[in-house]
């Protein structure tokens, strides 16, 4: 078959997440002829699991201090075109119930669902076409676009975009597709590794906290400059929780957490304060008031804090003071992509237009959402670039 009796296209999408769905609404309503191509049997299966089930689709305080890249300024333009207020007025005129749980974060009240929903009830309305189940085997430069090989056949179109998301979450899917084709066509590619993901602890440590799995408590933790106060998950295999799988995305391989078990005291003072008018109290009783007790118990004996506080002089009070406010954790490593929210690293971003998406001196070629080199703290802001990068992209096709 010619290649002008193939089925031809204006824009093809490879990928049917986040993204790839939100370049194919946008550029739908443009008027141009759009397809949707994805290996998965359904679309949207990482939002759907998101956020528990309940989606964090956006972050109203979102802004590119959240998101790290080699080229920081990169993310600025599509973020301030299309901003979280203007997701919500579109979540808003889909009557999507919704709620805020943490300042800013926005979540479905009822279920992820409803985000898949509006996406390709989106799509829908602008004669986007959607076709899930198919591979796509090659690409390659037809002249003035591109010709795919797919399971279900050979295509073609004038445009084609990249969505296909990062390396996180192998078992829903994800593969390093998109990292290929940035390397077909002579793009850089960022190392990647895992982010927003659980740390995984040395043996000796592990079997201490082990038994305190499941128990969550506020902290700060510091590493590399930055520094995050949010809860902290015990599991049975290491550190979890919002505050860890923040600084994850920071930590690099033999790296240390510093961490500050009573952010908001001086424990000090307060230790100070408490042997003057309880010389019987104990540490423990101290860190049980600010802490979940079977943490705190766990803590003290891992520290050897043992005794009433009137036995403590004051040089022992400062090193007590030390522990809790820089605790020194040094993980034997990640959970690795399994667990991980988001990949870092990605298409290099010097190479596209902050403007359309587009490579630079490839205009037809467009890379979106997680596949290049900007990731989100935890919180909506991976969804946000998700819907501004989509939506650069969908005006420019």
């Amino acid at each position: 078959m010619t290649s002008e009796s193939l089925p031809h296209y204006d824009v093809i999408i490879i990928g049917a997440g986040a993204a790839g769905l939100m370049c194919a609404a946008t550029a739908g309503y443009r008027g141009r002829r759009v397809l949707v191509l994805d290996h998965a049997n359904r679309p949207g299966k990482k939002i759907l699991m998101s956020g528990g089930g309940r989606c964090n689709f956006t972050n109203l305080n979102s802004t590119p201090a959240n998101f790290l890249s080699d080229n920081p300024h990169f993310c600025i333009s599509a973020l301030k075109r299309y901003t979280p207020q203007d997701f919500l007025d579109l979540v808003e005129r889909h009557g999507v119930a919704y709620e805020e749980k943490a300042p800013g974060q926005l979540f479905c009240r009822d279920s992820a669902r409803d985000i898949v929903s509006l996406l390709l009830t989106e799509c829908e309305w602008a004669g986007a076409e959607i076709r899930m189940k198919t591979d796509v085997q090659a690409i390659r430069d037809d002249g003035d676009g591109y010709r795919l090989t797919t399971g279900a056949g050979a295509l073609r179109c004038s445009a084609l975009v990249i969505a296909t998301g990062g390396l996180s979450i192998p078992t829903m899917g994800a593969t390093g597709f998109g990292y290929d084709v940035a390397l077909q066509f002579g793009l850089a590619v960022r190392p990647t590794r895992a982010g927003l993901v659980p740390f995984t602890l040395h043996p000796e440590l592990k079997a201490h906290l082990a038994p305190l799995s499941g128990i969550s408590c506020p902290v700060e933790v510091s590493c590399r400059g930055q520094r995050f106060r949010e809860p902290m998950l015990v599991t049975h295999r290491g550190l979890s929780g919002p505050a860890m799988l923040q600084i994850s995305s920071y930590w690099h391989p033999g790296d240390a957490l510093n961490l500050n078990l009573v952010p908001s005291r001086q424990p000090r003072d307060d230790l100070a304060t408490l042997r003057r008018e309880k010389p019987q109290a104990t540490v423990e009783q101290y860190l049980a008031r600010r802490l979940p007790r079977r943490f705190a118990q766990a803590f003290a004996e891992l520290q050897g804090w043992r005794g009433p506080l009137q036995g403590y002089r004051n040089a022992d009070l400062e090193r007590v003071a030390e522990a809790l406010s820089q605790w020194t954790v040094k993980p034997a490593g990640t959970e690795g992509y399994r667990t991980a929210e988001v990949t870092l690293g990605g298409v290099d971003t010097r190479q596209l237009s902050s403007k359309t998406m587009a490579v630079l001196d490839r205009p037809n070629l467009f890379f979106i959402g997680e596949v290049v080199d900007v990731t989100g703290h935890l919180g909506g802001h991976n969804f946000q670039w998700a819907w501004a990068s989509g939506v650069a992209a969908g005006q420019a096709v």
